[in-house]
């Protein structure tokens, strides 16, 4: 069985009201999320999940909130002797801007997304402002796209699971480790929202939706679906893994 290192690189942050995490709860405080870009090292494959932002904000400030390193693109990919030509695949756990901004530098890659997620991005919901179909028109032009429609391997110890929470294509990627399998969720929450307050598990609730949601129900059924499913738990913009160098560590 092929076992992978994951390495979460910070390629952007955004700040905004903690509720838009937490649906229903913790409003009213401001919160500084990191946006990863995750290198999967191992096999005979580069895979990145996520690809960040274009022009990341890089300050102390916001350094100091999240507790870690912000990188662009290059500097986060030359960390470990890569390239955006040298990237063989990138997965996508949705396509809002933050996730695949740098689509376009991986000119090699086979770049899969769920078809959801395609058909939203190329005509987004008013309420869905996230969606820019700028940021890979380029690649879907130049035919990388893998279009999914459910569960997939993508290579061994690889595979990707459907969760719309989020948003409607949401595919978690789950990842064989040396500490078992590892989920990447395919929405963007912290580690909260998996792991409650005492006074949210008071409520009879064993995870918290995220903060933006396409269905409040769904979101919570499939965030408990991966929570339950993985040893390892990697939510999407949880402050932690910026100074984590590799998972397991």
């Amino acid at each position: 069985m092929a076992h992978f290192k994951i390495h979460p690189i910070v390629m952007g942050t955004k700040i905004f009201d903690h509720g838009m995490m937490t649906y229903q709860h913790a409003y009213g405080k401001p919160y500084t999320i990191p946006i990863y870009s995750w290198y999967l090292e191992g096999g005979d494959k580069k895979i990145l999940v996520d690809t960040g932002e274009m022009q990341p904000i890089i300050s102390p400030e916001r350094e100091a909130a999240i507790g870690g390193k912000i990188y662009t693109f290059e500097d986060g990919l030359a960390l470990y002797g890569l390239k955006p030509e040298d990237i063989d695949i990138v997965i996508h756990t949705h396509l809002h801007n933050d996730h695949c901004e740098n689509d376009y530098k991986c000119v090699n890659a086979k770049i899969y997304v769920h078809e959801a997620e395609l058909r939203h991005i190329h005509n987004p919901h008013p309420l869905d402002y996230r969606y820019l179909e700028d940021y890979i028109q380029d690649v879907e032009d130049a035919g990388q796209l893998v279009v999914l429609t459910g569960d997939t391997e993508i290579v061994p110890g690889v595979r990707v699971m459907h969760t719309p929470a989020h948003t409607e294509g949401g595919l978690t990627v789950l990842v064989d480790t040396t500490g078992g399998v590892a989920a990447i969720t395919g929405f963007c929450i912290i580690m909260e929202n998996l792991l409650p307050p005492k006074e949210v598990k008071g409520m009879e609730m064993d995870v918290i939706p995220c903060g933006t949601v396409v269905n409040s129900y769904q979101a919570y059924d499939n965030i408990l679906k991966v929570k339950q499913a993985a040893d390892i738990l990697l939510p999407l913009h949880e402050p932690r893994f910026a100074a984590t160098p590799t998972i397991p560590e």
